[in-house]
């Protein structure tokens, strides 16, 4: 695990494959979860890394997200298959 302040000033190595996950674990306080956040959003489409997804939730399940990005996945991958 490695925080997310060394990453970002370049005190420790962040992901290094697709394989590895980020989990952001927040600290309770909104102002530092929004900042660190906003920073982070602000910073990715220079990296060519990140993806733009569509978060709004189906009506019939708008607790389901994680559901949702496992049809999104493999609605993208029956189109690339066409």
């Amino acid at each position: 695990m490695t925080e997310l302040w060394r990453v970002i000033i370049g005190l420790a190595e962040g992901r290094r494959d697709a394989s590895q996950i980020t989990l952001f674990d927040s600290v309770g306080f909104a102002i530092e979860d929004f900042s660190a956040l906003r920073y982070i959003r602000d910073q990715l489409p220079s990296t060519g890394l990140c993806q733009q997804l569509d978060m709004l939730a189906d009506p019939d399940a708008p607790r389901d997200l994680f559901g949702m990005l496992l049809r999104a996945a493999s609605a993208k991958t029956a189109q690339v298959a066409l």
